[in-house]
């Protein structure tokens, strides 16, 4: 989706349609005097009723094809709030196949890709000649501990230097992209080994604020005010926080028991903060099931799973929150590249592709509710 630029057209007497478009406004402003002075102007001076009738039709052209590109096309940017801890800073792998390190490339995205049975759902992911797709509708910022990374959506928006790496917000963006007739924004924010219990504890909950909650608000709130010098390509447009995805669990599954039995509470709490920092009351949220292990899951994980399924269905958060299953998207460690990070879901780029296609379609299931209901 190409975002147009207002050009400057000059006209008869050199003077910029900006220009023109400026003194047009001013002259034939409702209730402005200098509308009656021009017009006894043109009287006085003899000049012929098609003639003035030529001139206010010139002038009016010109106002009408200078108007700048936005108010032909003032839609704002959709902008989605991706958190959580590791899961979502993107652990599968896209091309790496070392025979020892990668398992020979088993559960790549390039794998996946040139598998003939799956070739229909992972079309869209590369071009004619091969190469990863890049959106021109569809953006994506995250920083990491190393560097800020920005730009269209493609392969690459995880925690690792290089290409080589997705998270959800890889399909979950082609899922938005493709609905959606506005420019789309994604800002991600997201830390290993951080629990809700203590490193993203929100406010809500009591008790010290988690510096991880506070530092993913500081990061939203620089990525939102970078918008024009980061993506000059949705510059000048309105903004408008369209949806929240939260992505996280495992250090509350294996930490304090605590952790586990306060998690719906401090979920419920985390959304509603979020919520009233950016005031979108009603704002879509969708929760990613801690879905590792599949159904081969331990207890404290399917603790947190209930948890997470029950804080979707509080009263107070309305009709605008879907817990997302993810647990048969897991894949077997033989046919994985991480062979022995069960926590990453093995670095299996299907099982994170999923993930991110689910988040993406539970979103637009809720806004088109939301929009039904109106």
């Amino acid at each position: 989706m190409t975002i147009p630029e207002t050009q400057s057209l000059p006209n008869e007497r050199g003077r910029s349609t900006a220009e023109l478009l400026s003194d047009t406004r001013t002259a034939y402003a409702p209730g402005n005097q200098t509308t009656s002075t021009i017009l006894v102007a043109h009287s006085s001076s003899k000049v012929s009723r098609m003639t003035l009738r030529q001139t206010l039709l010139h002038m009016l052209f010109l106002w009408i094809c200078s108007e700048p590109a936005a108010a032909a096309d003032p839609r704002p940017v959709q902008v989605y709030l991706l958190a959580g801890q590791s899961n979502m800073e993107g652990q599968g792998v896209v091309d790496l196949d070392h025979p020892q390190y990668y398992n020979s490339g088993k559960g790549t995205l390039q794998k996946l890709a040139e598998t003939p049975a799956l070739k229909e759902r992972y079309q869209h992911v590369r071009d004619s000649d091969g190469n990863w797709t890049v959106r021109d509708d569809v953006w994506c910022r995250y920083r990491t501990a190393r560097e800020l990374k920005r730009g269209p959506l493609s392969i690459g928006f995880a925690v690792y230097e290089g290409r080589h790496h997705i998270g959800p917000e890889f399909q979950f963006g082609h899922v938005i992209g493709d609905s959606s007739e506005a420019p789309v924004l994604l800002i991600k924010t997201a830390w290993g080994g951080k629990s809700l219990f203590a490193d993203f504890r929100p406010p809500s909950s009591g008790g010290e604020t988690g510096p991880y909650y506070k530092q993913m608000l500081d990061e939203i709130r620089e990525a939102l005010a970078a918008i024009p010098d980061e993506f000059p390509a949705l510059a000048d447009r309105p903004v408008q926080i369209s949806g929240f995805v939260w992505f996280q669990g495992w250090n509350d599954a294996f930490g304090p028991q605590t952790a586990r039995e306060e998690y719906e509470q401090n979920l419920v709490n985390l959304i509603l903060d979020v919520r009233r920092e950016f005031d979108v009351p009603e704002l879509p949220v969708v929760i990613g099931e801690l879905g590792n292990d599949g159904d081969q899951a331990n207890d404290q994980i399917k603790a947190i799973r209930r948890a997470q399924a029950a804080a979707a269905a509080r009263k107070e958060l309305g009709n605008h929150v879907a817990f997302v299953p993810t647990t048969a998207f897991a894949r077997p460690a033989n046919q994985s590249p991480n062979v022995t990070h069960g926590h990453h879901w093995y670095g299996n780029a299907e099982s994170y592709f999923l993930v991110g296609d689910a988040l993406g379609k539970a979103m637009l299931k809720l806004q088109t509710a939301a929009r039904r209901a109106r």
